[in-house]
């Protein structure tokens, strides 16, 4: 199992595009990942488990994927992350 941890800064933080973007990227792995948040867990691959979360600026969450493309799967969405100014 691999994991992130970050912090987002983002103003509007991880409203409807960037959860959809996530939500993509996140699929194209056969991993299970998952978004953690407050001690709430969802699976990353679904656009509603991410939306209720209502993550804002400043949230501190963590990625974590289980499977045979697990680091792969952490480092597209880190990158993704960071181009999209996220985090």
């Amino acid at each position: 199992m691999a994991e992130k941890q970050f912090t987002v800064i983002a103003d509007t933080g991880i409203h409807a595009r960037p959860a959809t973007l996530l939500v993509q990227t996140a699929s194209r792995f056969d991993s299970d990942i998952n978004l953690e948040y407050k001690g709430k867990t969802v699976n990353l691959k679904s656009i509603m488990g991410v939306m209720s979360l209502g993550i804002g600026k400043g949230a501190d969450i963590k990625i974590t994927a289980e499977g045979g493309d697990a680091e792969e799967a952490l480092t597209g969405l880190e990158e993704l992350m960071k181009k999209e100014g996220l985090a």
